[in-house]
């Protein structure tokens, strides 16, 4: 053996230094040993920082065409700059229109100090209640978009629903860069990229969904712990693996209960942050952590610790959510509760508010033509392949860890074994777990089809994919790794062509289309609201016209699109049942008790044809009432009541002793609730 490698022998067979001059003289053995790389050629550098150069451009360039893509779609579909501002404002659906009418008052308000102060103490939105509409609802982004408004001086060259539009498509702009960037670093290469916004573009979901997306992000912002729960639980699986180091695991829990504790405190306290299960999580791996027995890897004392800490944290993980739940004063979400044992056929309910929910679209299973779409662009298929070689993968280096066979520190194309990158593999959980609830709730598509994107651009991107294909299949007649850098090239390549021939006609076709949001009634309703209606009149009617109603006019409203409080969700029941069979009387005490002034019918849910069976509203209320007996597989129906919407058409009594129209057209027709009832004949 050579006499300079004995430092190098003897350094690995100490194990203490016994002074810090030994530390210090064996750290200037080591270095000195230690073989200095050499600079790499200028013109290596050149293409290094050309790569990164190109790539960086056209992850920003792809998001502003994106942005600038839905700006012109929202153009073309809506006529946004022809319109009047109540038609423009009308064109915010359900819950984005509460969003933007708070933005709105933020712009009204004296100050901003003031504007927060009214949001925080908000009693001009729903009668009889008093909300603080920052926390419930987090309008945060609100609050910082109308600061940006007026800090930029945008009030003097541009109208306000145009810079918030902008924000919105800026942010959709923003994730799209974030997607591209992603896949680029797993990949190598800029083209998975180019792919991933590809895919991602040609399937986007249908324009109302696509431009709500970014409302429904900021309005499940208080739900945003359940996803990081699934981060933490994906980390928990790749660290239980020993797929990872665990101190780089741990200081992620370590980011995610210093989160939780910010935002409680930035939330107003909001205890749903105390009592959520991703610090139950967070607070049982710590402490699993700390009670780990240090024993050598590979051995069976070892497997059976690691069966024993996986158990060990599943129960602390139950315990400590349970003992939070009992000490810490918080909001039990319990219509989210019935709602999953409803959804999962652990329970069986009669009650309306359940029965509504189950029937939106949103939280049904996808439909089949959603995986048509996916596989109409390849996305689908390529994304199957990739996930399968990549959890394939996964699997060997699992069991070869469990047999105590060690990794290796660097990994190399041609030793073709993708599922050692602890990178990869978190993806890989995370997509799964993902995947898993997207297919029993159809709304969370919109977070898993963006991950289907990335990966499977990703993996047709990357050699490292097809080597580890090639070393199963034991290629021989074609040299391996050259097969596969060619094909990390050539398969993105005429995915991509065919999906340019086939798919940019239709994009282009979509921005040159004239298309037409047509909304004569209910323009005509608000301009009535506006012009006749006493300013401290309360309306009472479907909460997505209240909706509405607060942002085009302002007035004050019985119940609002928003399904986090059990409270609204109770009022939104109560006023549904203008559409029931119930008495005047029994409708009249509900609104009165509300304080509400006017009442507005809809012709469009009166007379609800065509939707899923037993998913109309008047079906449902009729159910919850008991008005519809199921015997054998039939439905019978009494009341001796008829169905109020109809019935308050007539003019008659006792209708009218309640209820006087004061306005109609098509579509509505409004009342005005009588404060002093006339008994007439």
């Amino acid at each position: 053996m050579a006499e300079g490698e004995g430092p190098i022998i003897e350094l690995r067979q100490r194990k203490k230094p016994k002074s810090s001059e030994n530390k210090e003289s064996a750290k200037e053995e080591k270095i000195n040993d230690t073989p200095v790389p050499e600079r790499a050629p200028k013109h290596v550098l050149f293409q290094r920082f050309a790569k990164i150069f190109i790539g960086c451009l056209a992850a920003v360039t792809s998001g502003m065409m994106y942005a600038l893509y839905l700006s012109a779609y929202h153009e073309r579909k809506f006529w946004f700059s022809n319109r009047q501002e109540l038609e423009r404002e009308i064109t915010f659906q359900g819950d984005s229109a509460i969003y933007y009418s708070y933005y709105k008052d933020m712009l009204k308000a004296p100050s901003f100090e003031r504007g927060v102060y009214e949001l925080t103490h908000n009693n001009k939105t729903i009668s009889l209640k008093t909300i603080n509409a920052v926390q419930q609802m987090s309008l945060y982004p609100e609050l910082i978009a109308s600061v940006l408004y007026q800090a930029t001086g945008s009030n003097e060259i541009i109208e306000p629903v145009y810079f918030y539009i902008g924000i919105v498509f800026g942010l959709q702009g923003i994730y799209v860069t974030a997607l591209f960037v992603t896949s680029w670093l797993m990949s190598g290469t800029w083209l998975a990229g180019m792919l991933t916004v590809a895919w991602f573009i040609i399937n986007r979901f249908c324009y109302l969904m696509m431009s709500a997306s970014t409302y429904t992000f900021m309005m499940m912002w208080e739900y945003s712990h359940y996803l990081l729960f699934l981060q933490a639980i994906s980390l928990f699986l790749l660290d239980s693996c020993l797929l990872e180091q665990s101190d780089k695991v741990h200081e992620v829990y370590r980011i995610y209960i210093f989160s939780l504790f910010l935002g409680y405190l930035l939330q107003f306290e909001n205890s749903a942050l105390l009592v959520s299960p991703l610090l139950s999580l967070v607070v049982a791996l710590m402490l699993a952590k700390c009670l780990q027995l240090n024993v050598k890897k590979g051995t069976f004392v070892a497997k059976i610790m690691k069966v024993i800490n996986f158990y060990l944290v599943c129960t602390l993980t139950v315990t400590l959510n349970i003992i939070m739940k009992m000490f810490v004063p918080h909001k039990e979400n319990g219509h989210m509760l019935k709602f999953l044992e409803v959804k999962f056929g652990l329970n069986m309910t009669k009650n309306f508010t359940m029965n509504w929910l189950l029937c939106q679209e949103s939280l049904q299973t996808p439909s089949q033509d959603f995986f048509l779409r996916l596989t109409q662009s390849s996305l689908l298929p390529f994304y199957i392949l990739v996930l399968i070689i990549c959890f394939l993968s996964m699997m060997q280096v699992i069991f070869r860890r469990m047999n105590g066979k060690s990794l290796k520190e660097t990994v190399t194309l041609e030793d073709g074994r993708i599922g050692e990158r602890p990178e990869i593999i978190y993806h890989v959980i995370h997509t799964i777990l993902l995947g898993s609830l997207a297919m029993v709730i159809e709304g969370l598509k919109y977070l898993w089809t963006p991950y289907v994107c990335m990966l499977a651009a990703f993996g047709v991107c990357s050699p490292e994919l097809w080597m580890t294909l090639f070393k199963w299949l034991r290629l021989r007649t074609v040299h391996p790794v050259l097969l596969a850098l060619i094909l990390s090239m050539a398969v993105p390549t005429i995915i991509g062509l065919s999906l340019w021939k086939e798919f940019f006609p239709r994009l282009m076709t979509e921005l040159t289309e004239l298309q037409e949001f047509y909304d004569p009634d209910t323009v005509e309703l608000m301009t009535w609201i506006k012009r006749q209606a006493p300013v401290a009149a309360v309306f009472a009617g479907s909460p997505q016209l209240m909706g509405a109603i607060k942002l085009c006019t302002g007035w004050m409203v019985t119940s609002l699109p928003l399904y986090n409080d059990d409270d609204l969700l109770k009022r939104n029941e109560n006023i549904y049942q203008i559409y029931s069979k119930r008495s005047a009387e029994d409708i009249y005490k509900i609104l009165t008790s509300y304080k509400a002034n006017y009442l507005i019918v809809e012709d469009a849910i009166c007379n609800e044809v065509g939707t899923m069976r037993g998913c109309r509203v008047k079906d449902l209320l009729d159910i919850a009432n008991g008005h519809v007996v199921c015997e054998e597989g039939d439905k019978l129906t009494y009341s001796k009541y008829g169905r109020f919407c109809h019935e308050v058409k007539i003019n008659y009594s006792p209708y009218v002793n309640y209820f006087t129209r004061v306005y109609w057209n098509r579509s509505y027709f409004v009342y005005k609730i009588n404060t002093v009832i006339s008994f007439q004949s």
